[in-house]
């Protein structure tokens, strides 16, 4: 699946309350014993649609009836503790902005109704990796690790930051606001940085966070 890394929101929501990390039964329906073989695909949706078009799609599938079709539809997201101002929160980032996850009938251009709903239902744009309309699963291990993630069973694995000892960087967050100088050293672990500037005409080291520096 194509991981998207830009958007036009933040892609973090702050969590209401300590415990609400949900799990896996809460989070995942149990699929219906009909026979049917069911398969995890992702659709390309709307950035910032993403819990909508989910709502949208579960309530369709349940005005014609063919909800048992729609098992489940998810946003994959992971929860951080962010560190802003001096303070902690602990925030909800989604994994794949402009994707959702959806549990249906294996093949679903096979089904009329729900190949119609997915088609009409609005801000969906289509299914990553489809050939020639038959739209791709995604691999079982690769979902199980993402519900892993969302349950708490294991922990996302870190970001890359995407800076370099040496690079020339601007602060725009924090008292060093607007203060160019050069990474010196970086800390993987906390995803945080020191950087060289000059202040009052001497050379001082400061250490930022990741998220309060761009590159310059």
């Amino acid at each position: 699946m194509v991981e998207e890394k830009k958007e036009m929101t933040t892609g973090k929501e702050e969590v209401a309350g300590a415990d609400t990390t949900p799990t896996r039964e809460k989070l995942i329906k149990p699929v219906p014993q009909d026979g049917i073989p069911r398969r995890w695909y992702a659709l390309h949706v709307l950035t910032a649609k993403e819990y909508e078009v989910c709502e949208k799609l579960k309530w369709g599938a349940k005005q014609k009836g063919i909800e048992d079709w729609v098992v489940n539809a998810l946003v994959p997201k992971e929860r951080i503790t962010e560190r802003r101002g001096g303070t902690s929160k602990v925030v909800e980032h989604k994994c794949f902005p402009g994707y959702i996850l959806v549990q249906l009938p294996e093949h679903p251009e096979n089904y009329p109704e729900l190949w119609a709903l997915i088609r009409e239902t609005q801000g969906i744009t289509g299914f990553v990796s489809s050939r020639r309309n038959i739209p791709t699963p995604i691999p079982d291990e690769e979902v199980e690790g993402i519900i892993a993630i969302m349950t708490g069973e294991e922990e996302a694995p870190k970001p890359k930051l995407e800076f370099s000892v040496g690079d020339r960087v601007k602060i725009i967050e924090g008292p060093f606001s607007n203060f160019v100088g050069r990474i010196e050293e970086i800390n993987v672990e906390r995803s945080t940085l020191k950087i060289s500037v000059e202040i009052f005409n001497r050379t001082t080291t400061v250490e930022v966070e990741s998220w309060q520096v761009e590159a310059f």
